[in-house]
């Protein structure tokens, strides 16, 4: 049904499930970019590298029909570079909801 938007479409799902604790729940997740940034570049870059070798091994593929169809070098869809983006903020929104409701401390000072 939603052909090559279909890794897009599971993606914007996942944002709208958890976008809403930044203003709901004050997580101040987007309000520190920085911060953001640094845990995507950890994250990111690490699995765009096993993506590629995964790939080029022949131990994974995407279906051509279900992403956009345009390829970063490795031969990574950059829906797989959306991925790799969207499910670390979700989980940093996520945590830092969690953190917000139960009243931890994680050791962040701020």
């Amino acid at each position: 049904m939603l052909g090559r938007f279909s890794y897009v479409a599971v993606l914007v799902f996942v944002l709208a499930g958890s976008l809403w604790l930044e203003l709901v729940l004050r997580t101040r997740v987007l309000a520190r970019p920085r911060r953001l940034l640094a845990v995507l570049v950890i994250v990111v870059w690490p699995f765009l590298v096993w993506d590629a070798y995964a790939i080029s091994q022949g131990h994974w593929w995407f279906d051509e029909e279900r992403v956009l169809g345009i390829y970063l070098p490795g031969e990574i869809p950059i829906d797989e570079l959306f991925f790799f983006m969207v499910i670390p903020i979700a989980s940093i929104l996520t945590f830092e909801a969690v953190r917000s409701v139960q009243g931890w401390d994680a050791g962040d000072g701020a």
